[in-house]
């Protein structure tokens, strides 16, 4: 993302997003599309040296497929594109592996997650300096820390106060680009029901409690009401890589021990940034605390229960789904039906940085906005620019020695690798990010009804959204659950 004006300004200045690169290897195609079509030339110089013309027809469907697969599009990517996805898809069909059901008379081995899927091998570990509770990933070698944080209504702010808060917000992205440490870094937004917690509360400080039969009926009704409304709850989600951070680690002790005293030095750091840009950190979550998140992620129906009596489902052992089944484009869980939609397309031109309001606020929906970011270290982001201006710079050689017409969009993804040069150079950080949304329905004409209204939110938000397909478990928890998970 880059800013139309770098200088300070006490006015909201728009800014706009680097597009989805589409470059290939060569000539604009894929290392796929250039394996196909290389398998098509191969069959065709084969069958003519090999039979001529009658040995040309009997590969036909060969070379045809092939170049079919390579050229025709299918939901804007190429048809050899979806075949990883389609046999991964019937790979977990025809294994199981898109159904899960909960053993519930077999005991976990302790410290571990009852989730699904790759989700299985994480390990909780709890901080015991802090009373964090961390996520490790023994597979990917990270330990993740979740963050609650609060906030004020950012379009009810003056303009100038916006622009102050965004350049605050940037500094605390920077900072997680300086030690080359972390992995991952993720803030997801959720809507949640409005549990009548607030209700109870009043009704325990200031109601009148006898035995009159007002104060026994209002008690129960206060005790029996369903979710009025709905609110806002944000997470800040950092993962350490293990791997890089080795050396600290072992200086600090090794193992778990050792990781979790490095991802201190670095949740500090962050909630430090954090302060300082005006947001205002709730603590860093319990293992009581991530267990509500994880419960209320699969069964939303007890969340409102869930809050309300906070010493009930607490236990990460038990926080996991009880059954969930996996279908081509959504998920089924306890008490919902999920789909998880991807941010393919950001704003092109300037827009200002409140554009997700229609996402943020819209009403009457849960649903969970993750966004997920991938620092990178300076050096490391620096040689991948310079790769990627030889890359555009050849491809332009190329397409003027065989004639072909330079295209706008390869242009534009050209300059927007200059505008991060530029960046880089004046000392900004580069991060590589994404979105997902999860949408979450009581039923699949509910869950309908809300993605469309989702879709055209994301319109008004100058956004492009897409389906995920075949891998809706796997992006359903990178999108609704708090643990730095990647798709």
């Amino acid at each position: 993302m880059s800013s139309s004006d770098n200088a300070p300004s006490t006015e909201l200045v728009p800014v706009k997003f680097s597009r989805l690169t589409r470059r290939g290897v060569l000539l604009g195609l894929s290392v796929s599309q250039l394996i196909a079509l290389g398998v098509a030339l191969a069959t065709v110089v084969v069958a003519v040296y090999s039979g001529g013309g009658m040995m040309l027809a009997y590969t036909a469907p060969i070379w045809g497929a092939c170049v079919a697969l390579t050229w025709i599009p299918v939901a804007g990517r190429p048809l050899v594109e979806w075949l990883p996805v389609g046999l991964w898809w019937l790979w977990k069909t025809t294994g199981g592996q898109a159904l899960y059901r909960r053993r519930i008379v077999t005991p976990r081995p302790d410290g571990t997650l009852a989730l699904p899927g790759d989700m299985a091998r994480l390990r909780e570990y709890t901080d015991p300096t802090s009373g964090a509770c961390m996520i490790h990933d023994p597979h990917g070698q990270t330990l993740t820390a979740i963050l609650e944080v609060s906030h004020p209504a950012f379009i009810l702010l003056d303009p100038g106060e916006q622009e102050r808060r965004i350049t605050a917000w940037g500094r605390v992205l920077a900072t997680t680009c300086r030690s080359g440490r972390i992995a991952t870094l993720q803030v997801l937004e959720r809507t949640l029901p409005d549990s009548g917690t607030g209700l109870a509360e009043w009704w325990a400080e200031h109601g009148t409690h006898d035995t009159s039969w007002a104060s026994t009926t209002y008690s129960e009704l206060i005790e029996r009401a369903g979710p009025a409304g709905e609110r806002h709850a944000t997470t800040i989600s950092l993962a350490l890589n293990m791997r890089a951070a080795a050396r600290q680690i072992k200086t600090a002790g090794g193992g778990i021990r050792g990781a979790a005293a490095v991802l201190r030095q670095e949740m500090d750091t962050l909630t430090t940034a954090l302060r300082s840009a005006d947001l205002h950190p709730s603590g860093w979550l319990t293992a009581g605390d991530v267990a509500v998140i994880l419960r209320s992620a699969y069964d939303p129906a007890m969340a409102a229960a869930l809050e309300r009596h906070g010493s009930i489902g607490r236990e990460l052992a038990g926080a996991g789904p009880v059954a969930v089944t996996e279908t081509w484009g959504g998920l089924r869980t306890d008490s919902a039906h999920h789909t998880v939609l991807w941010i393919s397309e950001w704003p092109r031109s300037l827009v200002y940085p409140g554009f997700l309001a229609p996402l943020a606020l819209s009403s009457g929906i849960q649903r969970s906005i993750s966004l997920i970011y991938t620092p990178m270290r300076s050096d490391a982001a620096a040689r991948d620019i310079r790769k990627k201006k030889v890359e555009y710079i050849s491809d332009a050689a190329q397409r003027a020695r065989i004639g072909q017409i330079e295209d706008a969009a390869q242009s534009a993804e050209y300059h927007d690798v200059l505008q991060q040069e530029s960046e880089l150079t004046a000392g900004h950080g580069v991060l590589r990010y994404s979105g997902l949304i999860a949408v979450t329905a009581p039923s699949e004409p509910e869950l309908e009804s809300a993605v469309a209204a989702i879709e055209q939110a994301a319109i008004q938000a100058s956004c492009e959204t897409r389906r995920l397909v075949g891998q809706q478990a796997q992006a359903f928890s990178a999108a609704a659950l708090p643990l730095c998970r990647v798709v």
